[in-house]
């Protein structure tokens, strides 16, 4: 009996030990599943609980605007209006007028009648759930209305359908500075330019009401305060660019792409000493408040690709083989290096063999010998091929990569492009004989004009940069300045480096490829490139041959404050050479800038810049309108004998002489005269030039080939019969002298 006993107890103790260990289990499960809950799953909870008692209500803050340097507004939040549903009042407003708290479709058609949104999307509004699937509380329908259409929804007295304060972003001068200022998208964030570059400092903080709610119809608890948190405005940012240099960029870029019926045009106008961009414009271009409409006119395999082409700026974002534009780079290394000076001499029979690479200059024929600074002038290729490999490729890549090529400028736009620099170790002699006369490397176009700008700056290196400042204003109204852009700098090359290719690229434009530049009574400096396009899907040039033309030129010489670049892509008139497309437009721009700035040349420099005129032929006319046409040319007249008719002259019709040179014009009885003329010098001319000029001294010309003239048929000087004939042998290939 006591064994029984015993056993019993054995038994008993066994199963309160299997009991004891379920509860534990069960105890540690429970705990287990209360952690998860509380810890791993509180956020959505937390989410869940919130959507279940608070409705909550978005109040946007207003966007700061975007300011050209002087004040001028370029974007701004125009106050319009949005139409929100608090779903809870709306459900209990058709609740309480037709026992049915679902019954959306007894308001849907008068708000969509009032709004003009079609009755679908109401629906899809008035019906709106939370990802849990319970009915939210809020949905908004509509954003950026007018006040006609807010008005007639307000009109209708639905309770729960609100109609409050929105902002929409609003551009004034519409397609005005489009690729610098960027757009933004229904929600107001920064889709390109300036608006995505500063999209936080521009945005601000919204504002939020939030309002409790009960659990039995979901309406408002009464005795309860909505929390209101006020929106915080964006600050406004205020750019580098002047609102009438951009104008005048504006307009040079169109006269360029229509007068080439080139596929895009691009100007920039930059701040020598300072990196600020005060212009920058890409002509095709597009209407921010309208920004996807016109994509259609764009390369693209998809609607986005069009889209993205459109919004594209050349200027940041394209690296391209700019050509002899480049050749300032190469000039700097070398007399930076000591191996390039005045006295040095480059010979140039029309092409350089190298290692077996036969490589032309643009002037077939050659420009025989010449000083450092004619290389320049002249922008030969084979004398850059010399200079190349006098410097070598280490040493040369060395000043490429100083002067901020193969890296981002670091401008203040999205989207640029760093380049490609080949590397040292990959260079091949070829390689280096290109690149020094600027093929084979690719630069973005900001990128080379902080470069080109450093030559201007006395050797100087300064990052571009277009945002000025950024601010707010106070409670009390006045403006606070809360940060500035503070550009890095860096030497690059000495001052007297700066110096020297400075006085050559004056020499480009006074005698070479950009006379077409010049601006009477005004120094300038600078340099043409034309390059023929690479195809990004082969990696080689297009075999239907495209070219990019470029000038880049800085002024007043002596001492740069301005400094300009006009790029023109794909001229289609069959005249692509930089010297002939890029210059005129050059021309056009620094007047205007000129005149907008005023920034004379100082009086006693103005001698040595005086234009070169060639004297017309004023034989046989009466004497006031031959007086007056030399006149016109700002030529000075001595008059000797008397007559009615213009005789003679001396020197003869044709010589080249500089403005303010003194003609004797001799006078006589009848229109009868001396035939004889002298031929002009009119190398380098383009087509229309030239005629312009030997019908100026009576002289007939025939051209052969396509270009600029490179040789006449009767040599420049000579004396022939007036009527007589001139062929003209037009030069052109892939780099003109350019």
């Amino acid at each position: 009996m006591k064994n029984k006993k015993f056993t019993d107890k054995g038994i008993m103790r066994k199963r309160m030990n299997i009991v004891m260990i379920f509860i534990a289990v069960l105890f540690f499960l429970l705990i287990g599943r209360l952690a998860y809950i509380m810890i791993i799953k509180a956020p959505e909870y937390s989410a869940k609980a919130v959507e279940q008692w608070t409705s909550e209500i978005s109040i946007a803050a207003k966007r700061g605007k975007i300011l050209d340097t002087n004040g001028v507004e370029l974007a701004v939040s125009a106050n319009v209006y949005r139409i929100d549903f608090d779903l809870n009042a709306i459900r209990n407003y058709l609740d309480e007028k037709y026992k049915d708290k679902h019954k959306f479709e007894a308001i849907s058609k008068q708000i969509a009648d009032a709004s003009g949104i079609d009755e679908e999307t109401v629906l899809k509004k008035l019906r709106y759930k939370l990802p849990s699937g319970r009915e939210a509380g809020s949905s908004t329908l509509v954003r950026r209305i007018e006040k006609e259409q807010a008005d007639k929804v307000k009109d209708l007295n639905i309770k729960g359908v609100i109609v409050s304060a929105d902002t929409k972003r609003y551009y004034p001068n519409n397609n005005f500075l489009a690729h610098v200022i960027g757009t933004t998208n229904v929600d107001g964030k920064g889709l390109g330019g300036i608006e995505l570059q500063y999209n936080k400092e521009l945005s601000g903080v919204p504002g939020v009401r939030i309002a409790e709610l009960n659990g039995y119809k979901n309406s408002e608890l009464p005795y309860t305060v909505s929390s209101f948190t006020d929106p915080v405005d964006g600050s406004n940012v205020t750019l580098t660019i002047d609102e009438k240099m951009q104008e005048f960029a504006e307009q040079a870029a169109q006269i360029a792409l229509d007068n080439n019926k080139a596929k895009s045009a691009s100007v920039m106008i930059m701040s020598v000493k300072t990196g600020e961009i005060l212009a920058m414009t890409n002509k095709p271009d597009f209407n921010p408040n309208t920004p996807y409409e016109g994509a259609d006119k764009f390369d693209g395999k998809t609607a986005s690709d069009k889209v993205q082409k459109m919004w594209r700026n050349h200027l940041v974002s394209d690296a391209f083989e700019c050509g002899s534009i480049f050749k300032v780079i190469t000039a700097s290394a070398g007399v930076e290096l000591g191996v390039a000076n005045k006295g040095e001499t480059y010979s140039c029979n029309g092409a350089a063999n190298v290692l077996g690479t036969t490589i032309h200059c643009w002037k077939h024929g050659g420009h025989g010998t010449q000083t450092f600074p004619e290389i320049l002038q002249n922008s030969c290729n084979v004398g850059f091929i010399q200079l190349g490999k006098a410097i070598g490729k280490e040493k040369l890549n060395k000043y490429i990569e100083d002067f901020g090529f193969g890296k981002k400028s670091g401008i203040d736009l999205p989207g640029e492009a760093k380049g490609i620099v080949k590397a040292t170790d990959k260079i091949t002699d070829v390689d280096l004989a290109t690149i020094a006369f600027g093929q084979t490397d690719a630069v973005n176009p900001t990128q080379y004009m902080a470069a080109f700008c450093a030559v201007g700056n006395n050797g100087v290196w300064t990052q571009p940069h277009i945002m000025k400042e950024i601010s707010h204003i106070d409670a009390d109204g006045n403006k606070v300045i809360d940060k500035t852009f503070e550009p890095k700098t860096k030497r690059v090359v000495s001052e007297s480096t700066a110096k020297q290719i400075r006085q050559a690229l004056e020499l480009v434009v006074t005698k070479g490829s950009a006379k077409q530049a010049q601006v009477e009574g005004y120094r300038i400096g600078g340099k043409t490139g034309t390059a023929e396009k690479v195809n990004p899907e082969t990696g080689r040039y297009f075999e239907n041959k495209k070219y990019i033309s470029s000038f880049a030129a800085m002024a007043p010489i002596d001492d740069p404050e301005i400094a300009i670049f006009i790029t023109i892509d794909e001229p289609s008139t069959g005249v692509y050479y930089a010297g002939q497309i890029a210059t005129p437009i050059g021309h056009i721009l620094f007047s205007q800038i000129f005149n907008y700035l005023g920034t004379k040349i100082k009086h006693d420099d103005y001698a040595s810049l005086k234009k070169t005129i060639i004297i017309p032929d004023v034989r046989g006319m009466k004497v006031e309108e031959g007086k007056k046409k030399l006149k016109d040319l700002n030529l000075d007249i001595n008059i000797t004998g008397d007559g009615d008719y213009i005789t003679n002259l001396s020197p003869l019709p044709g010589y080249a002489v500089s403005e303010g040179t003194k003609i004797d014009v001799a006078l006589g009885g009848s229109s009868n005269y001396n035939k004889d003329v002298v031929v002009p010098d009119v190398t380098g001319y383009t087509k229309p030039q030239a005629q312009q000029v030997f019908n100026s001294v009576g002289l007939t010309a025939e051209f052969k080939g396509n270009g600029l003239v490179g040789e006449t048929s009767v040599q420049a000087g000579d004396t022939v019969k007036k009527g007589s004939k001139v062929v003209c042998t037009l030069e052109m290939d892939d780099d003109l002298g350019d």
